[in-house]
């Protein structure tokens, strides 16, 4: 399977693609969705995303949701190391390092880590991982 470079146009099209194939779920309790600013990313400009989950329903994608419970600000190679190891020690780290900001309900994203993974979430991610160079 083709590669391409992590929050390219390539990649979130195929993400999309996964997601609906392999993880559209989330768990029942989650409701939390998160606007991410991702600086000095090798694109020139800061990348917008947002992810999270509402209804039992992953969701997320390019650009900010309106509807978002926070905002996550890192720059390009820790949102990579996050996103694609999902280690929450790591994510810590970087929090307490001034490596992560936070903006808005940080209760809703401590609850999430909480609720755990739903059933298709390890196979996802190993596809993810799969095709992201």
């Amino acid at each position: 399977m083709a590669t391409h470079q992590f929050l390219s146009d390539d990649w979130f099209a195929v993400v999309e693609r996964l997601v609906e194939d392999l993880g559209p779920e989330a768990p029942a309790g989650a409701d939390v969705v998160m606007n991410l600013v991702v600086t000095e990313t090798p694109f020139g400009a800061e990348r917008h995303l947002h992810a999270g989950a509402r209804a039992g329903r992953a969701h997320w994608g390019i650009g900010h949701a309106p509807d978002a419970d926070l905002t996550v600000t890192t720059d390009y190679d820790t949102a990579r190391d996050l996103l694609l190891a999902g280690d929450p020690q790591a994510a810590l780290g970087a929090f307490m390092g001034g490596k992560i900001k936070i903006q808005g309900d940080l209760a809703k994203l401590l609850a999430m880590q909480v609720d755990g993974a739903p059933a298709g979430a390890f196979a996802l991610a190993e596809a993810i991982q799969g095709i992201t160079a």
